[in-house]
């Protein structure tokens, strides 16, 4: 479900005309529904209500702190892949008890300030970073909650460079490890044991490799329930994916009842990593045409949003709907919808069919996620601004770059 919506042929998110928006803050932008970014995260709240579980939101996905601070006033937990996550979630007013902090290379400035920040506990994704952990642990006498990420070798059944379950990926721990590696952990005294988790991809459009995951891991939970070794959670990571195409995945509701029925036999608490089903599809790049171009070959709508301001169709060759924000009455056309930058990569969608002119503003659906959170200053471009809708108020929570703030880091060498 999109956050958009036409009323008198203009688009709208809530109650604002994005025409109103791009007067008043220019494109390209991102523009964000708190009522959708909220209904969304309610939703899996409710949905897992049946069973003891905590939402740790993918800060990863969209790390902006007024979005953060946001989900923290709803109770949300977040998940944080790398120290300066961390601090956003703390600027943000979130809570780092309900931090969870994940990735495969952590380095050891970061474990040592996240465990000064008393997060909740570490997501383990090798034995080196175990013994790295219990090292830091121990010289600040301090006694660090640990799970185990494994890798169950499943197929998301989703774009290569967004699998991260398969044998093949960098991610987790092998299954035949996992119970060892259990008993050396438990041998630690500066560490706590407390659960297994995995997560095996992002964008996931059918139920399947959920249930195969999680088969997985209770298959696990049991061999070291066997060991002695009893634990507390089971983390089923995020990956859930949203509708930008044709995709069908299950409702959020659906998720929840299927993976309720494998868990409520088992004494333990649900932790889930959405992030994407969140925030993907509560925001929109907003976007200008600033030229028409024709060739023998084909019709281009060169914008001025670049595949610096949103990645994914560069990167995943991603579709996205586009749509304009006023709607015309005249013949339309099949158009290539490219960027600024001087790369042949840069495209935000490919043969869309659009009745619109020069200066005509457009909308890039279901943005959201994995948008302004993979931006760069790539051909010395300053990023977007971040805005965020609620009810009829327009509210600016990242001011657009500028260029002078592209390179204000650097310094010329005289001499």
């Amino acid at each position: 479900m999109s956050c958009l919506h036409y009323c008198d042929a203009t688009l709208y998110i809530e109650n604002v005309n994005l025409m109103q928006v791009a007067q008043q803050f220019g494109t390209p932008s991102y523009v964000y529904s708190r009522a959708m970014l909220e209904k969304n995260w309610k939703a899996f709240d409710q949905a897992f209500q049946f069973i003891p579980h905590c939402i740790c939101y993918a800060v990863k996905a969209n790390s902006n702190i007024a979005i953060l601070h946001l989900l923290a006033q709803l109770q949300s937990g977040f998940d944080i892949v790398s120290l300066g996550e961390l601090e956003r979630v703390i600027a943000a007013g979130g809570d780092p008890q309900k931090t969870v902090f994940s990735g495969v290379g952590k380095r050891e400035d970061e474990i040592e300030e996240a465990i000064k920040k008393n997060i909740y506990c570490f997501n383990i994704e090798s034995t080196s970073e175990l013994e790295r952990l219990a090292k830091i642990a121990h010289r600040l006498n301090k006694k660090v909650k640990v799970m185990l990420r494994i890798n169950p070798n499943v197929n998301p059944q989703t774009h290569s460079h967004i699998s991260t379950g398969l044998k093949e990926n960098k991610f987790g721990i092998h299954v035949s490890e996992i119970v060892s590696l259990s008993r050396q952990l438990v041998s630690h005294t500066s560490l706590q044991f407390i659960g297994i988790g995995c997560h095996i991809g992002s964008q996931i459009t059918t139920l399947a490799p959920f249930l195969e995951a999680i088969d997985c891991l209770l298959d696990i939970y049991q061999q070291l329930q066997r060991s002695g070794i009893t634990l507390q959670y089971i983390n089923i990571g995020g990956g859930l994916g949203i509708t930008y195409h044709q995709e069908r995945p299950p409702e959020i509701i659906e998720y929840a009842q299927t993976l309720q029925q494998k868990l409520s036999s088992y004494p333990v608490k649900l932790i889930l990593e959405p992030g994407r089903a969140i925030i993907g599809n509560a925001g929109v790049l907003l976007t200008r045409v600033e030229y028409l171009k024709s060739t023998p070959h084909k019709q281009f709508a060169i914008v001025d949003a670049g595949m610096n301001d949103f990645l994914r169709p560069s990167l995943y060759d991603a579709w996205q709907a586009i749509l304009p924000v006023t709607v015309r009455q005249e013949a339309k056309k099949i158009y290539d919808i490219v960027g600024p930058v001087c790369e042949s990569a840069d495209f935000l969608g490919k043969d869309r069919e659009l009745a619109i002119q020069e200066g005509d503003l457009l909308a890039v659906d279901s943005a959201g996620a994995y948008g302004f959170s993979m931006s760069s200053n790539y051909n010395s471009r300053g990023r977007p601004a971040e805005i965020l809708i609620d009810g009829d108020q327009i509210r600016l929570i990242r001011r657009r770059e500028t260029i002078q703030e592209t390179f204000a880091l650097e310094n010329i060498i005289k001499g």
